[in-house]
């Protein structure tokens, strides 16, 4: 029996029966993430395990710098168990702490360096992380400064560590506390440390219509299994590449980015930020094999016209959320769509299937074990084969509670267990499998580029502006990002309507991340209602989209950019 070696109060986990089921078939793994990469580097010590424009490590050095670092870690006070937040972007030294985290059984609290006071704040409070990660020179926004306040704020983080830069005095630099250890003194230092594939590996963050993000506990052997059936699913192994432009710390991110390269030997190049002639200069040098985007890279791709310049002919697949037939027809190679949800589900498709499949669907689980049904929306109510309805799931990755939050799970999961996506799919059934084509949320949010946004935590912070009465947030479309956020409001007697710019120094001084601010302000007198006179939400959606693309049309005969 493979027992849960460091159990943390608010965490449902596993039967010990389902547990062993799992390990059995093969979907989950019976192994650590620090187990799985030192694995991987003494099989293949000299592979390049991470590519930047800045360095390459290989899988040796990996396994060795995270070793030192984990060792430096527990040397702070860190235990198995504890949480610590991570703002950090895509690097080198982000692969690092994370992976060190791991080794130490140390909890990454999953967030974005975008974030701010309301929402780190919270986040520590509910995870009483102990430490804070950020990078130094993310943005021009300080970070560190940031981190020290927070800190100070709250009592249960004791220790700051900074990336690419310098801590000042309430801090640590990584760059320090990798020097602390040799590679021998950390590997005594580990030696012994109990860690097991049951065990949390990270705090994930579910996105949602309201409020903050909701915690999702990931668990080694599970994660590292997850990750194993996407790769399956898009027929990836030891000798493919990967390129990744998008936050690691994402869930996209660890599963796409990270743990194929621990478990499998994958090479993965790594962008801090999307730039696409960088990375078509990438895929042509280092002879990239898949490419994947959950964000607004599909749309660029498509835009650039000088793609013919490069060569591509290594790229085996490139997986993007939406528009795989256009854009396999702009860049030459296969293309497939893929849906990713934080609670536990993949899909997707390789390029051997068949163009419907890769062209208008999502695809479908690379997971035998995944059990996946079609439900009459608001209802449990299961639909017969090739229906549209809300897609809801079950297996070996999906949810089983969210972290010490009984509300919120109730309202996820159906009572015989299954967890409720909140996605409309239509069921296509082809030679005998399933393959599933999203068709639009039934959840209060935007998705602007991959990251979620409530769209009722915004309008709780907008209703504070002293002009405005009353204000629904709702998803206007965008041909980059897929989704931006228009508010409309209702202005009270005697004020005038703020602008985009006034409106989001008003929500930034609340401590709102920047990219959940609206992006367009549209004056209503009132809201239009359904026959039940619920506001409606479709109808101010379908408005300004009416909108939009009358202007669209309007500049096209100007001959300018709208």
């Amino acid at each position: 029996m493979t027992n849960i070696l460091n159990p943390i109060e608010g965490v449902v986990y596993q039967t010990d029966e389902k547990a062993q089921a799992y390990l059995r078939s093969g979907s989950w793994v019976n192994d650590t993430v620090g187990g799985a990469l030192r694995k991987s580097a003494l099989r293949h010590p000299d592979r390049p395990a991470y590519i930047t424009d800045e360095a390459t490590l290989t899988y040796r050095q990996l396994d060795e710098r995270t070793d030192m670092l984990a060792a430096a870690l527990l040397d702070l006070g860190l235990a198995p168990g504890d949480r610590a937040m991570f703002q950090l972007g895509t690097t080198l030294e982000t692969a690092l702490a994370v992976l060190a985290c791991y080794k130490a059984g140390v909890i990454p609290v999953c967030s974005v360096p975008q974030y701010r006071e309301m929402e780190i704040g919270q986040l520590i409070e509910r995870s009483q992380a102990k430490a804070h990660f950020v990078q130094a020179d993310f943005s021009s926004f300080d970070l560190v400064d940031f981190a020290g306040k927070m800190m100070a704020r709250h009592a249960s983080v004791q220790h700051l560590i900074v990336t690419r830069g310098k801590a000042g005095m309430a801090g640590h630099a990584l760059d320090d506390l990798l020097a602390q250890h040799t590679v021998d003194s950390a590997r005594a230092r580990l030696k012994d440390l109990p860690i097991g594939p049951r065990d949390v590996l990270s705090f994930q963050l579910s996105g949602g219509s309201t409020g903050l993000p909701k915690i999702i506990p990931r668990f080694h052997g599970e994660y590292l299994g997850h990750s194993a059936g996407w790769a399956r699913q898009y027929a990836i192994d030891e000798s493919s590449r990967v390129i990744w432009s998008l936050p690691l710390m994402h869930n996209a991110g660890q599963l796409y980015a990270m743990m194929p390269m621990l478990l499998l030997g994958v090479t993965t190049v790594l962008m801090p930020r999307v730039d696409i002639r960088r990375m078509l200069e990438l895929i042509q040098t280092h002879r990239v094999t898949h490419g994947l985007s959950i964000g607004p890279i599909a749309p660029h791709l498509i835009a650039f016209q000088e793609i013919g310049q490069y060569d591509l002919s290594s790229l085996k697949l490139f997986a993007t959320m939406s528009r795989a037939d256009t854009l396999e027809q702009h860049m030459g190679v296969p293309c497939s769509n893929l849906y990713g949800i934080t609670e536990g589900l993949l899909l997707g498709a390789k390029a051997s299937d068949p163009i419907f499949v890769r062209h208008h669907t999502q695809g479908g689980s690379g997971c035998a074990d995944d059990e996946i049904t079609i439900r009459e929306p608001g209802t449990d109510r299961i639909l017969p084969p090739g229906s549209t309805g809300e897609m809801c799931f079950r297996g070996p990755s999906s949810l089983l509670a969210y972290y010490a939050d009984p509300v919120a799970t109730r309202e996820a999961l159906t009572d015989d267990g299954f967890v409720r996506s909140g996605d409309m799919v239509t069921e296509h059934c082809i030679d005998g499998r399933s393959w599933y084509a999203f068709e639009g949320r039934l959840r209060d949010n935007i998705n602007r580029g991959g990251e979620k946004i409530g769209c009722e935590e915004v309008e709780g912070c907008i209703s504070h502006h002293p002009a405005i009465a009353d204000t629904k947030l709702v998803a206007m479309p965008d041909p980059i990002y897929g989704e931006r956020a228009c508010a409309y409001i209702i202005v009270r007697p005697g004020f005038a309507a703020p602008t985009i710019p006034e409106m989001v120094q008003f929500l930034s001084s609340m401590g709102l991340a920047k990219f959940k601010c609206p992006e367009r302000i549209e004056v209503v007198e009132e809201f239009p209602t359904t026959r039940v006179g619920k506001v409606d939400k479709v109808a101010l959606r379908k408005l300004i989209a009416e909108r939009l693309a009358e202007e669209s049309a309007q500049a096209d005969a100007r001959g300018v950019e709208p």
